[in-house]
């Protein structure tokens, strides 16, 4: 899996991450970075972390394992991630093959990542796995549109999109992704942010439930409550 992220478009893609990012980083994500990687505790997982635009948000106690099957922004993470002094255990690696044991973190945080995993439905069951029962799931991601005819543009440009975009899907239905895999969806709200394709975003906190609950997915209250 990691071989396919070392190729010459992906060192572009990387070089090109932090030159373009920082106008919606101001304008839109800094602050949900700071409510999303702001609120994760314990042991900590980080998937898809790209060249390390939440580190400046864990909170200091926080114990952060990071992974990202990109080597060429797992570099750069690492650069960041010396430069705020902040420490870190960084692996190459994709949400879809984790190698850590079951049950060995306490969050994962995911931002704009599971758009773009190869499965996300084995990424989904992965991110469960490496949960503690109880433990969260802290996102922020672009989802399908509710509305029925943005939904339906964004199946159409999605084979393209996902080309020019390193396999990013406009379209994923997230949530319900999540949920599948047995995820709780505690709270989340939407958010018309975004061009088309990539909007709205979702902001949400899921729960791995307790090992006397079950494993039975879906919604603990309504979003946004």
């Amino acid at each position: 899996m990691a071989g396919r992220w070392n190729r010459w478009d992906h060192r572009l893609f990387a070089a090109l991450y932090d030159l373009l990012a920082p106008a919606a980083e101001t304008a839109y994500y800094a602050a949900r970075r700071a409510e999303i990687a702001g609120g994760a505790t314990g042991r900590v997982l980080e998937i898809g972390a790209g060249t390390g635009a939440n580190l400046p948000h864990y909170p200091a106690e926080a114990v952060l394992v990071a992974v990202e099957p990109n080597a060429h922004m797992l570099r750069r993470a690492r650069r960041k991630a010396a430069g705020h002094g902040r420490g870190a255990t960084w692996v190459q690696a994709a949400a879809e093959a984790l190698p850590f044991a079951d049950e060995s973190f306490d969050t994962v945080v995911s931002t704009l990542v599971l758009c773009s995993v190869t499965d996300p439905e084995v990424a989904a069951r992965e991110l469960w796995r490496v949960l503690r029962p109880g433990g969260t799931l802290r996102l922020v991601e672009h989802v399908r549109a509710e509305d029925p005819a943005l939904a339906r543009w964004q199946d159409r440009v999605t084979p393209v999109w996902r080309l020019i975009g390193a396999g990013c899907h406009p379209n994923r239905p997230t949530l319900a992704i999540l949920e599948r895999a047995g995820f709780v969806t505690v709270q989340a709200r939407l958010e018309p942010f975004g061009p088309a394709p990539v909007r709205p975003h979702v902001v949400a906190v899921l729960r791995k439930a307790e090992a006397d609950e079950g494993r039975p997915g879906g919604r603990a209250s309504p979003a946004g409550e």
